[in-house]
């Protein structure tokens, strides 16, 4: 047998090594492109959404999430992966995928750019009783024991403040291990968003209350500060405050200045006390309470047939306004032999009791009181029992994201009151469905933990990554806005 190659094969094979050094080359480049290309006309968070997993998201003028591209099968947990994935590709850490260390995580790499307004301590931390050294704006983050602790009791629910900008410090600190979704800039023009570090709802339950012979309390002296400040900088004057985020999440802070400061981007707990044109699903981001109970681990978690309560509410039953249904529902199912139903609060073990109540529970009532929503869902997904939502005008976190039918049941007020409805609902419900249901909830309830540092997929990066993707709305708007403007200019500067 001949060793010199038939001649007749060289073309093929000379063509077959051109095709593959060129498919190779075009990988290169574009990594080359991800890495180094700041200017590119395809925002960097797509761009690596496209070669991380070939496919794309996008929000509706409703808010509701789409994948063009995507199987019809896919679901809200691939739509979260592949924005991971997108996160992931633009970071690198040899232990933790996804996560990075001190300047590894740079701005380059981050799905979000924030810049923090340095605030004197009087607004944030200085709050919690810290005192730095003379010109010390930030408590050293690098040492967790270090860090001021925030108070516990009812506080805790609200503290989303504190969780957000600790993780924004802990983006610039060396040795920390983080997602690389959000990330502190130091220039203001290099920002996707600007974040006010204002522990607005600390503020709210500590010094909303006039003391002495003051005319206005320090909470309100420190909401009018904050307008003062923000109406002062240029970086609020070039969008009127669009790109801002102020956390303002118990539903009565920020209460004097919300009407000031509409334009910007709240996150809240709901819209409850908030008029539409000030807050609203369009430009807002809602944000799940802290929960108060101890979270069950999935290994740990009841099953079906180990949860001997069909249902359990613990809390205020009598309310105002929409709240009043509590106590309807109250009476109608306060004798039921497998229902517990009664009053509680947090003093004398009151949250240790109610984590116990609910993870031997099989569903748990998340029923409207003076607000539409309270912690008493995220303590439900906590302890693994299926929330049953009453509240007709509740808005969930991370909806876009995340289907709540799949671990949630969702009953109207109107029906929850009819005699019979709710328990003959909930009885009927077979345990291969709450098992499902049940399933979920334990893969989902990371996305309502807060943590320091922060991890993927917990409370904080869920935030960072609604807020990112409010981002591109508040640039289209802002484009549309300029659309006649820049021509105008032109037109005066011809005839000038």
């Amino acid at each position: 047998m001949s060793l010199i190659p038939d001649k007749s094969m060289l073309p093929s094979r000379s063509l077959s090594c051109l095709i593959a050094i060129s498919v190779f080359l075009l990988i290169i480049s574009s990594l080359s492109l991800l890495q180094f290309a700041d200017n590119s006309f395809i925002p960097r968070s797509v761009f690596s959404l496209i070669l991380a997993n070939s496919t794309s998201v996008y929000l509706t003028s409703s808010g509701e999430s789409k994948a063009p591209f995507l199987p019809i099968e896919t679901s809200h947990e691939q739509i979260l992966k592949s924005q991971e994935l997108a996160c992931h590709t633009s970071s690198f850490s040899n232990d933790n995928v996804g996560f990075g260390v001190g300047k590894t995580c740079g701005p380059k790499r981050a799905l979000l750019k924030v810049y923090m307004y340095d605030l004197p301590p009087e607004f944030h931390f200085g709050l919690l009783g810290w005192k730095g050294s003379r010109d010390q704006t930030w408590p050293s983050v690098g040492n967790p024991s270090q860090i001021p602790s925030y108070p516990g009791g009812l506080n805790l629910q609200h503290s989303i403040e504190y969780w957000l900008t600790l993780d924004l410090l802990s983006s610039n600190s060396p040795n920390i291990n983080r997602p690389c979704t959000a990330v502190r800039v130091l220039n203001s023009s290099e920002a996707d968003v600007i974040f006010v570090p204002f522990f607005s709802s600390l503020s709210y339950n500590r010094h909303s209350k006039v003391q002495g012979k003051e005319k206005f309390s320090l909470d309100r002296v420190l909401q009018d500060k904050v307008v003062d400040f923000l109406k002062s900088r240029d970086e609020w004057k070039r969008r009127g405050g669009k790109d801002h985020v102020i956390v303002a999440h118990h539903p009565n802070s920020m209460l004097d200045a919300r009407e000031k400061l509409g334009s910007t981007m709240f996150v809240l707990a709901d819209f409850g006390r908030y008029r539409a044109e000030i807050a609203n699903i369009g430009k807002d981001v809602i944000a799940p309470y802290k929960h108060m109970v101890q979270t069950i681990g999935a290994g740990n978690s009841p099953s079906f047939r180990q949860r001997n309560t069909l249902v359990y509410f613990q809390g205020a039953i009598y309310r105002k306004d929409g709240g009043k249904i509590r106590q309807n529902l109250y009476y109608l199912l306060k004798d039921e032999k497998d229902v517990h139903f009664t009053f509680g609060s947090i003093q004398a073990n009151g949250v240790r009791e109610a984590g116990r109540g609910m993870a031997s529970s099989k569903f748990c009532l998340n029923i409207a009181g003076d607000t539409p929503s309270s912690n008493r869902l995220f303590d439900a997904i906590a302890s693994h029992c299926i929330p049953v939502i009453i509240s007709d005008e509740i808005e969930l976190p991370f909806e876009d994201v995340l289907n709540y039918s799949e671990f949630c049941v969702f009953v109207n007020s109107s029906d929850a009151v009819k005699k019979s409805y709710l328990l003959n609902l909930l009885r009927e419900m077979k345990e291969d469905l709450w098992t499902k249901m049940w399933e979920r909830i334990k893969v989902l309830s990371k996305h309502f933990g807060y943590q320091y540092p922060s991890q993927t997929g917990d409370a904080v990066d869920m935030i960072w990554q609604a807020v990112s993707r409010k981002v591109s709305s508040i640039q289209l708007k802002d484009h549309r806005d300029k659309r006649y403007h820049r021509s105008q200019l032109f037109l005066k500067d011809q005839m000038s």
